[in-house]
């Protein structure tokens, strides 16, 4: 029901992730991160307590391996989970459950990883991470979004998305950038990419909102001074 693509930028040390799936509001469910620590990436049949878990998880361990093993061994019914992990310096891993749903797929990648369920094809993980690698010089945000476009193309799900997600964080203890289409009954990673597209140009400037209020820029709201 899902597909996904965790992504990890050395130059801006942005860690984030796109997901969609056909069901709605995935990347309420699906997309966890946290600054400085890492993405986790919890569908098929999810457990949302996956993902803070995991981030625990990974933010005491010093080997992403050891995490996702901890993980496991905590979880009950695990193998009806689908798990993707990526940390701080880049590195990921990942499992799928024996009762991971239809067609499914998991590819790790130095700095980025993808998986999918209920795929209307296994290339799908792959075409995402490599899109993902290919755009290197693009900021993160344009990477994720631009991979969830190439997983669609690919095939995406065994039957139409309905649902669409981008989650980022960076230096400061909240996502710099948590968008979501919840339902869109054509199109929502095209509609996505749209949101992103108007949210990116400002993004920088709320977190200057937050940091330092007399440096934060005016968008010309009425009322505002």
């Amino acid at each position: 029901m899902t597909f996904s693509i965790l992504g990890f930028c050395p130059r801006s040390g942005m860690l984030g992730m796109a997901v969609s799936s056909s069901s709605p509001a995935v990347a309420a469910r699906c997309a966890h991160a946290r600054a400085r620590v890492g993405v986790v990436a919890t569908q098929n049949i999810t457990d949302p307590s996956l993902g803070p878990k995991g981030l625990d998880l990974l933010e005491a361990e010093s080997d992403i391996e050891h995490a996702l093993e901890h993980l496991k061994a905590q979880t009950p019914h695990i193998e009806y989970r689908q798990l993707v992990i990526l940390d701080r310096n880049g590195k990921s891993a990942g499992f799928s459950g024996t009762k991971t749903l239809g067609t499914h797929a998991l590819v790790l990648g130095r700095n980025g990883a993808a998986a999918g369920n209920l795929l209307q094809n296994i290339e799908v993980p792959s075409r995402m991470l490599a899109c993902f690698e290919e755009k290197e010089t693009l900021d993160l945000g344009d990477r994720l979004v631009d991979a969830l476009m190439a997983g669609l193309s690919a095939g995406g799900e065994a039957g139409p998305v309905h649902s669409a997600g981008l989650l980022m964080v960076r230096d400061v203890p909240w996502p710099v950038a948590d968008l979501r289409v919840d339902w869109h009954d054509e199109d929502p990673i095209g509609e996505l990419a749209k949101l992103w597209k108007r949210y990116k140009p400002q993004m920088d400037d709320y977190v200057t909102r937050a940091l330092d209020p007399d440096q934060a820029p005016s968008y010309g709201v009425p009322g505002e001074k």
